[in-house]
């Protein structure tokens, strides 16, 4: 497969970078900074440097999948990120597009989003945009039915880590064997090549958790 990870020197990005390698597929790292990712991947790796907001359809048409892996100060770009990849492939399921979403987007027993009791626990706090900004992020990707997007959601505690065992599920926060919320950033790296090399979720969230 062709990948490009948009972000992949980022800690998630670079591990999906390196996992997605590892798996024999032709990866591009996108990148503000062609030197820092050549420096993190090597002087051979393929490197895309272009702002995430300033990538066109003919940057990325020719990738099998699209991996959001963007990180910014300005909260509110995970959201412009997100449409703009959005409304270059209406209607083009050639190219399937992966999203990284925050735990905060999982459901509650109640069924209603852990955004809202983020909020009143944290209301004010100066990391609190994040995560609001990815809530809304992901109920515009559940609006869309005409192109090929793929939500991948850690649990509550995303921790350096390798890839060890881990397990899938979907919209409710799951726990390790010590009953923790946890999730290696190296098993969210390998959930996510899984799902890529073998779609199941198409237009569909799922979450990992260490086993």
């Amino acid at each position: 497969m062709k990948i490009g990870i948009i972000g992949a020197t980022g800690h998630v990005g670079q591990a999906i970078y390196k996992e997605a390698v590892a798996k024999n597929n032709e990866v591009t790292a996108i990148v503000r900074d062609a030197k820092k990712g050549q420096k993190v991947f090597g002087a051979d790796a393929k490197v895309l440097e272009k702002d995430a907001l300033a990538l066109t359809y003919s940057d990325l048409k020719g990738f099998d999948y699209v991996v959001d892996a963007f990180a910014s100060p300005k909260a509110y770009q995970h959201i412009d990120v997100a449409t703009n990849l959005i409304t270059m492939f209406r209607e083009n399921t050639a190219t399937k597009l992966v999203f990284i979403i925050g735990a905060s987007t999982l459901l509650d027993d109640d069924g209603q989003p852990m955004i809202d009791t983020v909020l009143k626990k944290y209301a004010g706090q100066p990391w609190i945009d994040a995560p609001v900004q990815q809530s809304h992020e992901f109920e515009y990707l559940k609006w869309i039915d005409n192109v090929d997007w793929i939500a991948a959601t850690p649990q509550n505690e995303l921790i350096e880590g390798p890839q060890t065992n881990f397990k899938i599920g979907g919209d409710h926060p799951m726990v390790n064997k010590d009953g923790k919320e946890t999730t290696t950033i190296g098993n969210f790296a390998a959930a996510i090549v899984q799902e890529m090399t073998d779609p199941k979720r198409i237009r569909q969230r799922f979450s990992v958790v260490d086993a």
